[in-house]
């Protein structure tokens, strides 16, 4: 199923900070949208009421998952690591379980995940990692290694799959699509900000860039230092033309 094809388009975690953007861009794009989000979260997507079908329920719930994804070209989700219980791995599943054959899949999730082992990560954020996780996962609060195995899962399955890698998030005006590299120490990607509706524009963009299927892109946003310095790169998957419009 090319790009060109989605029509119908499901947001598996459409109520979060990220989801709602990715709803909105994917409204504004003419796709028509399914939205899963907890029962709790529903009124967080009243301002797209009438615009879009909400389908309330546990995002790791696979008779939820199946239930919302029928009939969509293109499934966008939000992993979130959230809890001790394996939710990203979870909902990664129920998706690949019940996505349509052929159907563009879509992920989201953090630079900590590797796919070939060949990203190279500073002593500043191996130690950040490691202290998070550790601190996190005793306060039963965040499971890191369940994204790492939700995206192992993603990987070794035959859909046509991209895992977008972001790195940190902040609020604030588009800058446009980010840039992106294949592996994260590259040097385009030193400033380490993207804002968050730029990274929502990324994935939306992905259902449409054959280039991206079987690709684990980390992004960084387009008029960030980093990626300024190194807009020269043409020839580099992602770079950004030389003007920064």
């Amino acid at each position: 199923m090319s790009g060109a094809s989605v029509r119908r388009v499901c947001i598996v975690g459409a109520a979060g900070k990220l989801g709602r953007y990715l709803v909105q861009h994917a409204l504004d794009r003419g796709y028509e949208v399914v939205g899963v989000c907890r029962p709790q979260s529903v009124g967080k997507l009243d301002g797209f009421a009438g615009r879009i079908t909400v389908v309330p329920g546990a995002t790791d719930d696979a008779a939820v998952i199946a239930r919302a994804v029928a009939g969509c070209d293109a499934v966008l989700t939000v992993l979130v690591p959230f809890g001790v219980r394996q939710l990203a791995t979870r909902t990664a599943q129920a998706v690949l379980d019940h996505a349509a054959p052929g159907a563009r899949l879509v992920f989201s999730c953090g630079w900590h995940i590797t796919r070939d082992g060949r990203d190279v990560y500073s002593p500043g954020f191996r130690l950040l990692l490691a202290v998070f996780g550790r601190v996190a996962r005793w306060l039963r609060f965040a499971d890191l290694d369940d994204q790492v195995e939700a995206c192992r899962r993603v990987f070794a399955s035959d859909t046509r799959w991209t895992v977008v890698r972001g790195s940190d998030l902040e609020e604030g005006e588009s800058q446009g699509l980010p840039i992106w590299r294949r592996h994260v120490g590259d040097p385009a990607l030193r400033s380490n900000r993207t804002q968050r509706i730029d990274f929502a524009l990324f994935m939306i963009e992905a259902l449409r860039d054959e280039a991206l299927v079987h690709e684990a892109p980390a992004i960084v946003g387009r008029l960030t230092p980093s990626a300024q310095a190194h807009a020269a790169a043409g020839a580099e998957p992602g770079a950004p033309p030389t003007s920064s419009a």
